[in-house]
């Protein structure tokens, strides 16, 4: 109940721009965090853990005019604290002896290196996780395209999943910083968190 309390939390502050500690007054704050990033970890090493993370650090919001899928030069990108924070949070799910069976990125260039960096395995392009930010009349569409696929997988089947803000946010209701991990499983009426991991760069 807690990870569900503090998950609405971290959507509202980032929503409205508030940080965490001003919300401590309602006893969520650090030590929900904390609780929180606990709770996340220890799911993480289940059989058939579901890790949705977003993309490192790549400055701006959306992508410039003239987007060409495919065409990194036309798109936004991660920068080197992106590339350095990717790599981090690829040691550090190392070292806590966190593997995958399938790690499935968007096709945005910024999630495709993400995933390439972290080095936990070979990656496999999802054009659901692609970003819906400039087509919400697809949010739906590739939110049902998603779960789908995770229902599908078998039960012990551990997956990465590299994607956008907007495509986490429809899938688990959290609202992630850059390179921020929300774990949790399928149950019966859809994603259900277990916590987040958000590693600095």
């Amino acid at each position: 109940m807690q990870s569900r309390l503090f998950a609405f939390t971290r959507v509202f502050a980032r929503f409205f721009g508030l940080p965490l500690l001003v919300l401590a007054g309602v006893g969520i704050g650090p030590l929900a965090a904390a609780d929180d990033a606990q709770d996340a970890w220890a799911a993480l090493k289940q059989p058939g853990a579901i890790a949705v993370m977003r993309h490192a650090l790549a400055p701006g919001t959306g992508d410039p005019a003239g987007f060409t899928l495919g065409n990194c030069t036309t798109q936004r990108t991660l920068d080197d604290r992106g590339r350095a924070q990717a790599r981090k949070i690829g040691d550090r799910l190392r070292a806590e002896g966190v593997s995958f069976d399938r790690v499935l990125t968007s096709q945005w260039c910024r999630c495709r290196e993400t995933a390439r960096l972290l080095a936990l395995g070979a990656v496999e392009d999802l054009p659901a996780l692609n970003s819906f930010f400039t087509q919400r009349a697809r949010r739906d569409a590739q939110t049902r395209e998603t779960l789908a696929l995770l229902r599908a997988r078998p039960a012990d089947e551990a997956v990465l999943l590299v994607t956008h803000q907007v495509n986490i946010t429809a899938l688990t209701g959290v609202y992630p910083a850059s390179g921020e991990i929300v774990v949790g499983r399928m149950g019966q009426d859809g994603f259900e968190v277990s916590g987040t991991i958000e590693i600095e760069p």
